[in-house]
This record gives structure tokens, C-alpha cells and sequence, in this order.
């Protein structure tokens, strides 16, 4: 392309952003895109300006030191090697990532004034815990087509099809009955028997006598869509529901290709091309999900026999013949909560070296990790949680649902809706304050595994796979298989074998 015509449309393209290039910046940036095929120019200018943002910039004048960090990032992103295909995130080694309301999008750490993440959280961490929680569900729900204002009503009665969110701040400063409004607020128990829902403006007590509850697990600490009126400081609600749920691919169009996920790559591994591509040409690749193993069992060791010396056994033969694959094979093992450890606090850390010495010197490619812990496998995203979640949530629900809908889709609609895989008051479910946003499940990932004693369960909802292989003893030595290439799940039990 012409250098004239080129600068132009850089001039123009950092514009949109509200930035502005220095003659110098420009002129680097004109020679350095020079080579590139008009084709892919849209593309690569869009990742050069992402780049620039997450960079602390003191003003919107872009200087060309910027630029060339920038630039040098995304020649780092594109040369993808065979070490990104594969890759395990502990929970303490997620980028920390905070929303900021003003610039509409998600800043890194080093950008804010927060603090780097300690375990001893401070009064401050604990707040901003539910805080960031609040404002993610907030950006995500006014995003959503039933909340966002039209920009141009075509017909008068569309107006009236759009619901307007309120805050409980402006419910309380009311002296007479506001009627009909929309709240997203946590419900919270201040007083004993009597439920409240709070947000960052105030706290308001609920009436929830003649209250609908649309599926899912309502529990204290979760976040809610209360409809209702309010009346002589009391919220009657006549209905719950969840924040509406949002694909990953939506999430993403929204605020580019940052790596919220965590792993090596500096961008969204779901932008490379190359990844794609060995994800669908390896066909033979698989997840083998064991859950609740107990080695202390005689009976669990005997069914791991079997299945190590059957299918796996010959399927390790032929991973020895390629030593590419078998250099890239793991064994991953997350800790659950009768293992050996600090606690029940959540992030939980792997088990002691000590324990797993021996272990990882008779297997080398195997990794103990954290509970939860992530994994990328080229573009897929995989958050993997062994925690007895159902059943505790159940028994913390405000109201058992009563709808058909089986426990399970309940329980996956709630995390999922609630972008955290322990929407539980503290107390129950204990956390570290500073290391909340390791629970995260937002962006949603293409495949959920909660590893839960619950009988097992495969159900999709907004495009995210969730996996349950249920307790290996307990269900009959079931398992689930997992194939990335085509995104299925195969059933599989030992019984009788």
C-alpha cells in the first residue's frame, strides 16, 4: 500500500480509539506495516492498538516507544510455537485483570492502584471482592438486548420492550411506592430469617412472600434480577432471576483480544489461526477426566489397572512411537478437599512437594496444580474445579427450585449466570479476599469440569461444554472422554470389566 495512504488510515484507525499518533510514532508505524497484505491490515492495525492500550499511557498522544513495544508484542503473538498448544494455569498464576466502569473495559493490574495479590487480604480486598463481582454481572447485563437502549426507536411501542436497571439508592430515596423496577443486587441474610439485597449504593430488606424464582440455585452471596415494587423501606419481589448469561465469542467482539484466560500467549489464544488449525487436524486428542480417586481403595487401584493396561495401555504404545506427542503428554492431578493440605480455602494450592516427590520422578510428565486450575489446548479454554459443589449449594438455597428442570442444569445455569464457580457466602465456601478473580468464569470457557460426587452429567449452555465425571468409586468407575476436535464427550465406566 501507498505510505501516504497507509498513514492515513492508521491516523484515522487510532483516532476511533480516541489516541493520537506522534509524527515520529506514525512514521515508524507506516515502515513497520509497510509489507503487509491489505487483506490482513484491518486485522493487524486492531491488534497494534490493543496492545498500545494495555500499555500505562500517561495521555492519548501515543509516543513511538509505545508503538514499537507494541508492535514487537504482536510479533511475538503471531509466532505461535508448538509450546502454546498445551499449556496448565494455576490459579495464583491468572493475569489479575480489573473492570474499570469509566473506560468500559478490563485493565491490567499494573494500570490500577490495587495492590498485588496476598494471601493476608486486606478490609479493602474483601470488599472489592463482591465489588468486582457486582460490576462485571452490571457491564455484562446493560450489554445485554433486553437492558441496552435503542439507539434509534423505529416504532413508539419498542421503547417499552427494553427494561431500565435501578439501584437500591434511588429505592431508598423514595417516600412513596415506586412500582414495577428492575434491581440487580446479592441477596444476603443481615438479619436472621430476613433477606436483603445489596449493591454499591445501599442495602434494601426484601419481601419474598409471593416471589417467583426462575431455575437455577438461588443462595445468600449470589447475584439477582429482583422485579418487583418497593413500599415503606421493603422490596416486595414478585420475581428472581439471573443476570442473562453471554457467549464467549460476544464477550470477546466487545473487548478484543486480551488474554483474560491466562497462559504464555499475550492475546486470546481464540484469535490464532495456526492453533485453530491443529486443534481440528488432531483428531486423536483426548481428555481423560477422573474424579474423587481414591488410592487408599484396593478396588480403585485394581480399576486403574485395568484401564491403564487396556485402551490407555495401547494407546501409551503408540504416543512412545511419535516423541513429539509424548513430550507434550500431561498427567494433571488438582487437589480435592480430603486431600492432605493448607485448608478448605479456595484458591487451594498443589499438594506439598514432599508428598509428590517421588511420584513425578517415576512419571515426569505429570503436574500436580491448583484447585481450581486452568488449561489451554491450542484454542480451547478448560477450567477444571474438584469441589462438592451441588450438594452445598442446594443446601444453601434460599427456595429449593420447584421447576422441572433437573438439579444439574440447575447448577450449571447458576455459575455460569454468576460468571464464579462458588456463588456461596464466605462462610460456607471460604475464599482468599485478593485471589477471588481465580474463580472466575468469565469469559465463559469452551469446556466447565466440576469434578463433584454428584452422579455425572454433560449439558451445554451458552456455547460452554460442562463436564461432571462424577466419583470414580462411587458411580461405578465412570469417566468422562473428551475430544477437542470435535467437542464431544464419550461415557465411559469400568464396571464389570
Amino acid at each position: 500500500m501507498e505510505p501516504e495512504r497507509l498513514r492515513r488510515r492508521l491516523g484515522s484507525a487510532f483516532r476511533l480509539r480516541g489516541l493520537l499518533l506522534r509524527a515520529d510514532a506514525l512514521k515508524y508505524l507506516t515502515e513497520a506495516l509497510q509489507s503487509i497484505n491489505e487483506v490482513e491490515l484491518d486485522d493487524v492495525i486492531e491488534n497494534v492498538i490493543d496492545a498500545v492500550e494495555k500499555q500505562p499511557l500517561s495521555s492519548n498522544m501515543v509516543e513511538q516507544s509505545t508503538v514499537e513495544t507494541a508492535v514487537q508484542e504482536c510479533s511475538q503473538a503471531s509466532d505461535e510455537t508448538i509450546e502454546n498448544v498445551f499449556n496448565i494455569i494455576g490459579a495464583f498464576d491468572i493475569p489479575r485483570y480489573i473492570y474499570n466502569s469509566e473506560r468500559k473495559k478490563f485493565l491490567p493490574l499494573s494500570m490500577t492502584s490495587f495492590p498485588v495479590p496476598n494471601l493476608f487480604g486486606t478490609a479493602r480486598d474483601k470488599a472489592e471482592l463482591f465489588r468486582e463481582r457486582y460490576s462485571i454481572l452490571q457491564q455484562r447485563t446493560h450489554r445485554h438486548e433486553l437492558f441496552s437502549p435503542s439507539p434509534v426507536v423505529a416504532h413508539p411501542d419498542d421503547s417499552g420492550s427494553k427494561f431500565q436497571l435501578k439501584t437500591i439508592e434511588t429505592l431508598l430515596g423514595n417516600t412513596t411506592k415506586v412500582g414495577e423496577v428492575i434491581v440487580l443486587g446479592m441477596i444476603t441474610q443481615l438479619k436472621e430469617g430476613k433477606f436483603f439485597l445489596e449493591d454499591p449504593t445501599g442495602v434494601v430488606q426484601l419481601d419474598l412472600s409471593k416471589a417467583q424464582f426462575h431455575s437455577g440455585l438461588y443462595t445468600e452471596s449470589s447475584f439477582v434480577l429482583a422485579e418487583g415494587w418497593y413500599e415503606d423501606e421493603v422490596f416486595h419481589v414478585n420475581a428472581f432471576g439471573f443476570p442473562p448469561t453471554e457467549p464467549s465469542a460476544t464477550t470477546r467482539a466487545f473487548y478484543g483480544n486480551i488474554n483474560l484466560f491466562g497462559g504464555p500467549s499475550s492475546a486470546s489464544v481464540k484469535a490464532s489461526a495456526k492453533l485453530k488449525q491443529l486443534e481440528d487436524e488432531n483428531e486423536d486428542a483426548m481428555f481423560v477426566f477422573l474424579s474423587d480417586v481414591w488410592l487408599d481403595q484396593a478396588e480403585v487401584l485394581e480399576k486403574l489397572h485395568t484401564m491403564f493396561s487396556g485402551s490407555l495401555k495401547a494407546l501409551a504404545d503408540i504416543i512412545c512411537e511419535y516423541p513429539s506427542i509424548h513430550k507434550s503428554s500431561r498427567f494433571v492431578f488438582v487437589p480435592g478437599p480430603e486431600d492432605p493440605g493448607p485448608g478448605s480455602i479456595l484458591p487451594r494450592p498443589p499438594l506439598a512437594e514432599n508428598i509428590t516427590e517421588e511420584f513425578r520422578q517415576l512419571v515426569p510428565f505429570s503436574v500436580f496444580t491448583t484447585n481450581p486450575c486452568r488449561v489451554q489446548y491450542c484454542t480451547q479454554e478448560i477450567i477444571i474445579f474438584r469441589e462438592d459443589l451441588v450438594n452445598k449449594m442446594c443446601r444453601n438455597c434460599v427456595r429449593f427450585p420447584s421447576s422441572n428442570m433437573d438439579i444439574p442444569n440447575h447448577f450449571v445455569k447458576t455459575i455460569l449466570s454468576q460468571g464464579h464457580l462458588t456463588p456461596l457466602p464466605l462462610y460456607v465456601s471460604p475464599v482468599y479476599w485478593a485471589y477471588d478473580y481465580a474463580l472466575r468464569v468469565y469469559p465463559v470457557p469452551d469446556v466447565l469440569v466440576v469434578a463433584d460426587k454428584y452422579d455425572p452429567f454433560t449439558i451445554t449452555n451458552t456455547d460452554c461444554l460442562c463436564i461432571n465425571p462424577g466419583s470414580f468409586p462411587r458411580s461405578g468407575f465412570s469417566f468422562k472422554v473428551f475430544y477437542p476436535s470435535n467437542k464431544t464427550v464419550e461415557d465411559s465406566k469400568l464396571q464389570g470389566v
